[in-house]
């Protein structure tokens, strides 16, 4: 049996979109990282420009909607307890980050199916990327819930 969240192509029109919508607004230059529901990699591009650690950052954003199940501001709340987030980044060897940019997906029957997450420009902004991304992929939406950034 083969099960597919968000496909290949889904990922790739999420990333051109996203990519596109950052060069529209003249951001700076972003990066995109597209997670299946556990937390693995199925598309990740850097613009030309973008610096070298941006994938880290926008796979960071992503891997921390999913693996805590929290919103943006849920995550930022929890960041007020050093110790608490400490450990937590500690479990998952560095690889969450608690600001705006990070987007779970949702497939068609409303089911988590991945994330997005984007980096390269101040967080709000790439947020808003993400979701202009998500909303170009056939059959996927953002959770609502996760949007922080105005006008998202």
């Amino acid at each position: 049996m083969t099960v597919v969240g968000i496909t290949s192509n889904q990922a790739a029109t999420i990333i051109d979109t996203t990519l596109a919508y950052g060069s529209e607004q003249e951001l700076e230059p972003l990066a995109v990282v597209v997670l299946d529901a556990g937390g693995h990699l199925v598309a990740a591009r850097r613009a030309d420009g973008a610096g070298f650690m941006r994938i880290d950052v926008a796979r960071a954003k992503a891997y921390a909607r999913l693996a805590m199940g929290l919103s943006t501001p849920e995550l930022m709340a929890r960041t007020e307890s050093p110790a608490f987030w400490g450990a937590l980044t500690a479990l998952a060897d560095g690889r969450m980050i608690a600001f705006p940019g990070g987007v779970r997906i949702l497939d068609e029957q409303g089911h988590i199916a991945g994330a997005v997450g984007v980096s390269g420009d101040v967080s709000d902004k790439d947020e808003q990327a993400a979701v202009a991304g998500v909303r170009a992929a056939d059959g996927l939406n953002p959770l609502e819930e996760d949007l922080v950034a105005s006008g998202s």
